[in-house]
C-alpha cells in the first residue's frame, strides 16, 4: 500500500515539473505560420492586374461626380423651399400687406423662380402673381381656377368652391409641354389663411457637361425630369442606371459617407470604347432634414471612354517572393528550434535528472553561450552534491548568444519585408493617368467653386430678405423687434455666426449671434458680399444688404468660417481650398485643415490659378496633370463665374490630388506589394519580439542565478515567473539548492 502511494506522489511529481504549453514553443510556431499565412498572401495579392477594359479609378470617379451633383441638387432645392416658407414667415402675419407688394418684395430678393403667386386656399382665388402661370390645380385641385384667373380684376373669373386645404412644401409637376416644374407652398400667417406659391425649373445641377459627358435627374420611378449633354435616353445602360439609382433611392446611406444611395456600373461598348455610369441619390441622412432629401430624386451621370487592355504584370514576382519566405521560414524555424527551443528542454530533463538525485553521469555539454553557462553550473552543482567544493572553474563564456539569434532571424526576415515596404513595384511619377480623370478633376472643381459660389449669394439674399423687412417697420420701432428677426435668421441658418444691423455711420444697432467685425466709424459697404481682412486668425466675410428707405442702415450677415469649410469639403477630390484674388488661403477641407491667408503649398497650383483667372468668361475651370520630383498630381482650379453679390470678390477653388491615391493598376499593385512588405514585418517583429520577452531575456536571467548558486550562493531562493520551460529549469535549481543547504549536502 506504502509503495503505491509512493509511486502515485512520483507521478504527480513528474507531472509538476512537465511545462505547460508556453515558453519557446508558441512563438516559434505562431511565426512559421504567420510566414506561411504572408507568403500565400504575398502570392494571391500580387497577381496580374488587368485594367479590366475601363480602370476602377475611371468608375469611382464617376460615382463622386454624380454624388457631387446630387448634393448640389439637394441643397439647392433646399435652399429653394427655405427662401419660400422663410418669406412667407417674414412677409406674413402682422408684417403682411397686400399680396402685389408681396410679391414686389419677393422678387427684389429672389429673382430666380418662374412664377410666384398668392392664393386664397378656401376658395381658390388667385390674389396676385408674378412670372408664367402656376399650376393651380396640382396645389387645389378642383378648387383653382383657369388660366386665365391670373388677373383678379377679371370679372368673367368663375369663383371655385371653397374648402379643402393644400399640401404645404416642394411638390414636382410635370407640363404638358414636357418641363418638370417643382412647386414650394407655404402658408401666409394672418387673420385670412393664403398661400404663397412658387414655381421654379429643375435643372440639372451645376457641372459642366460638355459634349462628351451626359447628366440626368431622374425621379423614384426612373423618369427623366432634367437632362444635359449628348442625348442618352434611348440607351439600354440609361435605362438599368435609372432603375438601379431609383431602386437604392431609398436605402439606408454609411454613416460618413453620401446621403443617398450611389455607385457606378459599366455601360454598353462601342468598338473600343464604352460608357462608364455614375450615379447617386439625392437623399438625406438619418436625422438630416431636408425636404428636396424626400422628393426621391437622383442623378445619373454617363462618359465615353476608350478601353485599355493592358495589364501590370506582377504575378511572377509574387510566385517568387511567396517562394524565397517559404525558403527563409524553414531557414528560421530550424536555427530558432536548434539555438533556442531543443536547448532549453535538454537543460529542462538535465535539471530534473539533477534534483531527483541521479548523479552517475555528467551533464552534457551545450552549444550556445546561454545554454552553455547553465550547463556548466548545473556540472558545477552535480560535482558539489557529490562533495566536492564550490568553484567558479566551470563557467563558459564563449559561444553565439540565443539573442544574437533571435536578432540574425529578424535581419533575415526584414531582408525580404524591407525591400517590398520600401523599394520594389514602385509606381513613380510617371505612371499612366487616364485623360478622363483629368477631365473629372476639372469638372468636379468646377462643381465645388459653383456651389460656393451659389451658398455665398443665397446667403445676401437672406440677408437682404431681412433688410426688407426691418426696412418695412416704422422708423421709431424698437430695437427688441429687430432683434427677434436677427435672432430668427440665425437660428434658422446655420451658415451665419452674427446678424446685425448698422447705421450710416457704422455703428451696430441690432444685433444676434457673435461679436460684430465692421469697421467701426466706415460706412456699410454696397449690397455684395466682401471680405473683412486680409490677416489674422480666421477669414471675415460678410453679406451686406441694405435697409430700403433706412437712410443708409445696412443688415449685415457674417458667414461661419466653418460654413465654408463644409462647402469645399467632398470625398475623392484630394486637397482642396477656397482662396481669394491674391492666392491666399480662406477655406479648406476638413480632412487636411488650414492655417487662414497661408498661401498654396506649391508654385504650380499658383501658376494654374493664374492662368484659371485669365477666362473669366469660361463655365469650367482648368485642370493639369503635373508631374515633378517623382511624384505626380490631379490639379485644377475654377474661379467663380456667374455674378451675383460675389462677382467682385475674385475667388477660386483649388484642389489637388496625387495621383498615388487613385485606384489605378499600377498603384494597386504598388500598394498590394507594400502590404505584403507590412505584413512580413509585422510578423516578424511580434513573433521575434514575443520570443525575446517570454524566453531569451529569462533565460539570461536564468544563466546568471545557475553561476551564482554553482558559485556558492545558497541563500537566494530561486523561484519561477512562467510556467514554461525556463521555469522548470529554475524550480529543479531551487530544489537543488534546497539539498545543498543542508548539513549533509546530500538527501
Amino acid at each position: 500500500m506504502s509503495a503505491s502511494r509512493g509511486s502515485r506522489r512520483r507521478r504527480t511529481r513528474r507531472r509538476a515539473d512537465m511545462p505547460l504549453l508556453g515558453g519557446a514553443r508558441p512563438p516559434i510556431a505562431a511565426l512559421l505560420a504567420l510566414l506561411l499565412a504572408v507568403a500565400g498572401t504575398t502570392a494571391l495579392v500580387l497577381g496580374d492586374r488587368d485594367r479590366a477594359l475601363v480602370d476602377r479609378a475611371v468608375l469611382t470617379s464617376q460615382q463622386h461626380v454624380a454624388e457631387d451633383g446630387a448634393l448640389s441638387l439637394r441643397a439647392s432645392l433646399d435652399e429653394s423651399v427655405t427662401d419660400i416658407e422663410r418669406a412667407a414667415a417674414q412677409f406674413g402675419g402682422d408684417r403682411a400687406g397686400a399680396p402685389d407688394a408681396l410679391m414686389d418684395q419677393l422678387g427684389k430678393v429672389y429673382g430666380k423662380w418662374r412664377g410666384t403667386a398668392v392664393v386664397d386656399p378656401g376658395s381658390g382665388t388667385l390674389l396676385a402673381a408674378r412670372g408664367e402661370n402656376i399650376p393651380l390645380a396640382t396645389v387645389l385641385g378642383d378648387r383653382a381656377g383657369q388660366p386665365g384667373a391670373r388677373n383678379p380684376q377679371d370679372p368673367k373669373a368663375k369663383e371655385p368652391e371653397a374648402g379643402g386645404s393644400a399640401p404645404l412644401g416642394p411638390q414636382l409637376v410635370r407640363l404638358p409641354s414636357g418641363e418638370t416644374r417643382m412647386l414650394v407652398v407655404a402658408a401666409l400667417r394672418g387673420e385670412r389663411p393664403r398661400l404663397l406659391v412658387a414655381s421654379g425649373t429643375l435643372n440639372v445641377p451645376g457641372i459642366s457637361s460638355g459634349e462628351d459627358r451626359s447628366l440626368l435627374v431622374v425621379d423614384s420611378a426612373g423618369t427623366v425630369l432634367a437632362s444635359d449633354g449628348p442625348s442618352v435616353a434611348r440607351k439600354a445602360w440609361a435605362k438599368s442606371a435609372r432603375k438601379k439609382a431609383a431602386a437604392e433611392s431609398a436605402k439606408t446611406p454609411e454613416p460618413g459617407g453620401h446621403p443617398g444611395a450611389s455607385g457606378h456600373l459599366m455601360g454598353t461598348g462601342r468598338g473600343d470604347t464604352r460608357m462608364a455610369v455614375g450615379y447617386a441619390a439625392a437623399g438625406r441622412a438619418p436625422g438630416e432634414t431636408s425636404a428636396a432629401g424626400g422628393l426621391g430624386l437622383s442623378v445619373v451621370t454617363s462618359v465615353e471612354i476608350t478601353e485599355d487592355p493592358s495589364a501590370v504584370r506582377t504575378q511572377a514576382f509574387g510566385l517568387v517572393a511567396a517562394g524565397v519566405l517559404l525558403v527563409l521560414a524553414l531557414i528560421v524555424g530550424w536555427v530558432l528550434l536548434t539555438t533556442v527551443q531543443r536547448p532549453l528542454l535538454q537543460l529542462y530533463l538535465e535539471s530534473r535528472r539533477l534534483a531527483r538525485g541521479e548523479l552517475d553521469r555528467p551533464v552534457r555539454r551545450f552549444k550556445g553561450r546561454e545554454p552553455a553557462r547553465v550547463g556548466a553550473a548545473l556540472e558545477s552543482l552535480r560535482r558539489q552534491l557529490l562533495g566536492e567544493r564550490p568553484t567558479r572553474s566551470g563557467r563558459a563564456r564563449g559561444g553565439f548568444g540565443t539573442r544574437g539569434s533571435v536578432i540574425v532571424c529578424a535581419v533575415v526576415l526584414l531582408a525580404w519585408a524591407a525591400p517590398l515596404l520600401l523599394l520594389v513595384n514602385r509606381a513613380g511619377g510617371a505612371v499612366a493617368v487616364p485623360q478622363q480623370l483629368v477631365e473629372d478633376q476639372r469638372r468636379r472643381t468646377d462643381t465645388a467653386s459653383d456651389r460656393v459660389r451659389k451658398a455665398l449669394n443665397e446667403g445676401w439674399a437672406d440677408v437682404a430678405s431681412v433688410a426688407q423687412v426691418i426696412g418695412a417697420d416704422d422708423r421709431e420701432a424698437s430695437e427688441a423687434a429687430d432683434r427677434a428677426v436677427l435672432e430668427k435668421t440665425l437660428r434658422e441658418h446655420g451658415r451665419y455666426r452674427a446678424v446685425y444691423v448698422v447705421d450710416g455711420a457704422g455703428k451696430v444697432l441690432a444685433h444676434a449671434g457673435a461679436a460684430a467685425h465692421h469697421p467701426a466709424g466706415k460706412a456699410p459697404h454696397d449690397d455684395s458680399v466682401v471680405q473683412l481682412n486680409t490677416s489674422g486668425k480666421e477669414p471675415l466675410i460678410a453679406a451686406y444688404a441694405a435697409v430700403p428707405g433706412g437712410k443708409g442702415r445696412a443688415v449685415v450677415g457674417e458667414y461661419d468660417p466653418q460654413f465654408l469649410v463644409s462647402m469645399v469639403t467632398r470625398p475623392g477630390l484630394g486637397q482642396v481650398w477656397l482662396i481669394d484674388k491674391a492666392h491666399r488661403v480662406v477655406a479648406a477641407d476638413r480632412a487636411h485643415g488650414f492655417r487662414a491667408f497661408t498661401k498654396l503649398p506649391s508654385g504650380h497650383l499658383d501658376d494654374l490659378a493664374v492662368t484659371a483667372a485669365k477666362h473669366p468668361g469660361k463655365t469650367s475651370g482648368t485642370a493639369v496633370l503635373h508631374r515633378g520630383g517623382g511624384t505626380s498630381d490631379l490639379a485644377a482650379a475654377a474661379p467663380f463665374t456667374g455674378g451675383g453679390a460675389v462677382k467682385d470678390l475674385g475667388w477660386q477653388v483649388v484642389s489637388s490630388q496625387p495621383t498615388s491615391w487613385l485606384e489605378l493598376p499600377e498603384y494597386r499593385a504598388q500598394r498590394r506589394t507594400m502590404l505584403a512588405g507590412l505584413l512580413g514585418v509585422t510578423a516578424a517583429v511580434a513573433c521575434l519580439g514575443w520570443l525575446h520577452i517570454i524566453v531569451i531575456r529569462p533565460l539570461r536571467a536564468l544563466a546568471d542565478r545557475a553561476e551564482a548558486l554553482a558559485g556558492g550562493d545558497r541563500r537566494t531562493v530561486l523561484f519561477p515567473q512562467h510556467h514554461d520551460e525556463t521555469g522548470a529549469v529554475v524550480r529543479n535549481l531551487e530544489l537543488i539548492r534546497q539539498q545543498l543547504a543542508r548539513p549533509s549536502g546530500r538527501t
